[in-house]
């Protein structure tokens, strides 16, 4: 494990960094500007969830990914700059406010190691306007975090990013600095609760599962006498707890229950939390590698390994699933193709989580240097895996059948950083917390031949995996 520098350490920290700010308060008083000083240091081993619970307020942004298949988690906690906007052109308003805030950012520290640079963490509703008043977030979100504590296999990141104006106390950013690294270290690595929590709930309201299968067979319909040849339905499900829904709880049964998929959560500044755990990759770019996930086609997993390898042989060898797949795939290597990006189709494969199982394609490209990451996110969204085909005319669809707002489930949400890496998931399995109420959404693709009851049971499945993690 490396530690942080100790005290005696940071007074040669502090005498750099004291130089450091003084040029950023130089800067900024010639130029007449704002700058955003990131520093960057390497500390103590910490669990980012733990930071997340002990240092994240209701007022404020905030932001938690994990992936523990690749040893990585991180939580974004408060903002020094941020956007919130509705409207068609949120993805590119967003890449502008992205590039400007990077014009007055300095550095300091190593940023050599992963996540050693700020990040700008996003979420993005499915539609570019809510039509629901009272949904509680914007279309799009975008914020540069004051404190971003991050965790790549054995390595502890922090990165902590301040405003810098011509009247800035450089002392009380230095005090500040250390006493929150300081603090941090008190606290104990992966241990919010270490074991499993069971959920109590005083109320459940389930949605009409004789509705959803009605509105399955008009989407037959419309599927048969129109050019449309996939809608994905999804459903909500309004449970209300005994008490006030423990976030931190929740997020740590996720990541217990649900090791292979993406745990996250964003917050609004308002007190309403989305978590989830996502199967569905949208972009990962890296070094300017991108891959992305056709994520298409279901099966329950099996109670035994007969049972289990059955379903998955069923799965690989269904007409009706192969077709909702390769839909996906035409659709994402065309969108990319419209890029200039020349997508090679990796071999097919099974996504086997917890409780289901999926037919999974990645697929690769180069991104060039002028093609911004929130392009590729805005080309992509909504896939067929989670609108359908075509997607503008699917989309039309859903708004019919579907008497909620999807909000922020199965839309975009990730980070980007300064060099262009980025990860985006697809916000699916996912719940919006609200104190003691929560909305559980699932969704499942509609095409010909599919069965109104084999749907429900899918939508139910997926539905219960999320259920039996909020506490």
């Amino acid at each position: 494990m490396t530690v942080s520098p100790c005290a005696a350490d940071f007074c040669v920290y502090n005498r750099e960094l004291y130089q450091f700010l003084v040029a950023a308060q130089r800067k900024s008083r010639k130029s007449n500007s704002t700058q955003i000083a990131s520093i960057s240091l390497e500390i103590n081993l910490v669990d980012p969830l733990v930071v997340l619970n002990k240092l994240a307020q209701p007022h404020q942004l905030n932001f938690y990914w994990e992936n523990k298949g690749k040893k990585e988690a991180i939580a974004a906690i408060g903002a020094v700059a941020k956007l919130q906007i509705e409207g068609k052109e949120r993805f590119s308003k967003s890449e502008g406010f992205i590039k400007y805030c990077l014009k007055n950012i300095i550095n300091f520290g190593s940023t050599e190691r992963s996540f050693s640079k700020p990040l700008f963490f996003c979420g993005f509703s499915f539609f570019d306007i809510n039509q629901q008043e009272n949904y509680p977030f914007p279309a799009a979100t975008v914020f540069l975090p004051h404190w971003q504590i991050a965790v790549k296999e054995e390595c502890c990141i922090l990165v902590a990013n301040f405003i810098i104006h011509a009247d800035v106390n450089i002392e009380k950013i230095l005090q500040m600095l250390w006493r929150k690294i300081e603090i941090i270290h008190s606290w104990e690595f992966y241990s919010p609760h270490q074991d499993f929590q069971e959920p109590k709930f005083s109320k459940k309201s389930v949605a009409n599962p004789e509705k959803f299968k009605r509105s399955v067979l008009s989407a037959l319909e419309t599927i048969r006498s129109t050019h449309v040849s996939k809608i994905v339905l999804a459903d909500a499900l309004d449970v209300r707890s005994n008490t006030p829904f423990n976030l931190f709880n929740s997020l740590h049964n996720l990541r217990q229950l649900h090791p292979n998929c993406y745990i996250f959560s964003t917050s609004n500044g308002k007190g309403q939390n989305f978590i989830g755990a996502s199967p569905e990759r949208l972009i990962c770019i890296h070094n300017q590698q991108l891959i992305t996930d056709a994520l298409a086609g279901s099966a329950a997993r099996g109670k035994t390994p007969a049972e289990d390898a059955t379903n998955a042989d069923r799965l690989l060898n269904s007409e009706k699933e192969r077709h909702e797949h390769s839909l996906v795939i035409d659709f994402i290597t065309q969108r990319l193709s419209q890029l200039g990006l020349l997508p090679q189709i990796l071999p097919p494969r099974l996504r086997q989580l917890s409780n289901i199982q999926h037919l999974w394609t990645p697929i690769s490209a180069i991104v060039p240097d002028e093609v911004h990451p929130l392009k590729i996110v805005s080309q992509l969204h909504p896939t067929p895996a989670v609108a359908g085909t075509a997607p503008d005319a699917a989309c039309v669809e859903i708004r019919r059948y579907e008497s909620f707002e999807r909000g922020l489930y199965a839309a975009p949400l990730g980070w980007i950083d300064a060099d262009g890496n980025c990860e985006f998931i697809v916000g699916i399995r996912s719940a919006l917390i609200d104190g003691d109420r929560a909305r559980l959404y699932a969704g499942a693709g509609i095409v010909a031949g599919s069965d109104p009851e084999k749907e429900l049971a899918e939508i139910q499945l997926k539905l219960q995996a999320l259920l039996k993690a909020l506490v």
